[in-house]
């Protein structure tokens, strides 16, 4: 591992401070490279084990107090007042398979970067601390190998069951305890006042409306449904077309049925996508008794997403008819427009206009680690431009200006925050700190 290490108290030209973390960014970048240019790190795996311990490295040799949860999130410390909360700046480290190098990576490095700065402007004096600050990887943020995703967040929070999460299985069967094995290192909980992340946008209104931050202020509601189609195994070639219930059928009807949703409701208000599917027997000759799959609808509009549920159950009982099928749907998970602190949004507006970065607020669509957070402290979620808005893909990319302007920008909430501007005397404790 070859990490710079630096005193806390160093002080770096805004050049130097961004060539550093490029430097960095291209580091982490490596662990996990897949041969399109991005990564591939799922939770648990051998590259995402790497990806930790060089973020161990980093910071431990930036002066960070190191230390890991049951669930296995990663932790770095710096504490400036004893007794008082920390500030939580992080993103997560694991990926998609063959996904792109910022979504998540860049957020935790950003965050160490940020930390860092702050840290060393209290040193220096500059900054009068009323809390600490601390930084995280969460672990299983994707959840591509172990579902549900955001899973390290959801067990911080409270909501998982840290026993629950460990006895979850990947397809291979490997739980995820047997992935992580990790070594607790918690001597008493830990206390957070605040939360803040950015992430990479994953789509193009930043990119289109030529802003550099984009200040989130709410999400998107969803629904998310586990589905299952019930046919009957048969022939491929032998059973006559009138007497066959192919599962796979129905399963295509569904797919696109689903697609066509979005053209269903107004212009851009329903995002839809099917996913994960699974096919019995599987078999070349074999019409399919059975498919699984996950389907996904999401709004930035509750009523419209309460027509778009209305509209898919009645195309499910067209599809069970003419495919000769029976369809299950399950919800898993469904949230309607939640928003974050005003506060800190505020907070974050205000920094903005100080670094003098170009900002507007924006929803998030996907889901984060932040969505979790928001939920037991205030929490400020940022965004920085995506080329074309890819995401989830080898070609994800964001420019070295972006990427170090958000770096800035999240060293200056972090500053607002350790001083104390958004702290209102509360502090939540993290339940899988406990050694």
């Amino acid at each position: 591992m070859n990490i710079d290490a630096h005193s806390a108290g160093s002080e770096l030209t805004a050049d130097e401070a961004g060539a550093r973390f490029l430097r960095d960014f291209a580091a982490l970048s490596m662990i996990g490279r897949s041969a399109g240019g991005g990564v591939d790190r799922e939770a648990g795996t051998i590259a995402d084990h790497e990806s930790r311990a060089w973020w161990a490295g980093w910071l431990e040799a930036n002066g960070f107090d190191v230390r890991m949860d049951r669930i296995g999130n990663v932790f770095g410390l710096r504490t400036f007042v004893p007794g008082a909360p920390y500030v939580l700046l992080g993103s997560h480290l694991d990926s998609q398979p063959l996904a792109g190098r910022f979504d998540g990576a860049y957020g935790v490095l950003a965050a160490g970067h940020a930390a860092r700065t702050v840290a060393g402007r209290v040193a220096m004096g500059d900054i009068t601390p009323a809390v600490n600050v601390a930084v995280v990887d969460w672990f299983n943020e994707e959840g591509s190998r172990f579902s549900p995703s955001m899973m390290g967040s959801s067990v911080a929070t409270g909501k998982l069951a840290l026993e629950e999460a460990l006895a979850i299985t990947d397809a291979t069967g490997t739980t995820v305890a047997d992935a992580l094995k990790p070594d607790a290192t918690f001597e008493t909980p830990l206390e957070v006042a605040n939360y803040a992340e950015i992430h990479i946008e994953q789509g193009r209104i930043l990119e289109d409306s030529g802003k550099t931050i984009g200040l989130v202020d709410g999400t998107w509601a969803a629904s998310k449904y586990l589905v299952r189609v019930h046919g009957d195994q048969a022939h491929t070639g032998a059973t006559i077309m009138a007497d066959r219930h192919d599962a796979l059928y129905g399963a295509a009807l569904t797919v696109v049925a689903a697609r066509e949703l979005t053209d269903r409701v107004t212009a851009g208000k329903l995002h839809t996508a099917v996913s994960t599917m699974q096919v019995l027997p599987n078999s070349p000759v074999t019409i399919a008794r059975f498919a699984e799959f996950n389907l996904d609808l999401r709004s930035d509009d509750e009523d419209v997403l309460e027509e778009a549920n209305r509209l898919l159950q009645e195309e499910f009982a067209r599809i069970e008819k003419t495919a000769r099928v029976t369809i299950e749907r399950t919800l898993t998970h469904e949230w309607g427009l939640r928003s974050y602190t005003p506060a800190g949004v505020a907070l974050a507006t205000t920094a903005a206009d100080a670094a003098g970065l170009p900002a507007s607020r924006i929803l998030t669509v996907a889901g984060h680690d932040s969505t979790n957070m928001k939920d037991v402290v205030p929490t400020i979620m940022l965004f920085i431009p995506s080329i074309e808005g890819i995401s989830h893909n080898e070609k994800e990319d964001s420019t070295d200006a972006d990427a170090m302007a958000g770096v800035t920008m999240l060293a200056e909430v972090a500053r607002r925050l350790v001083q104390g501007e958004l702290w209102n005397g509360e502090r939540y404790v993290l339940p899988t700190t406990e050694g």
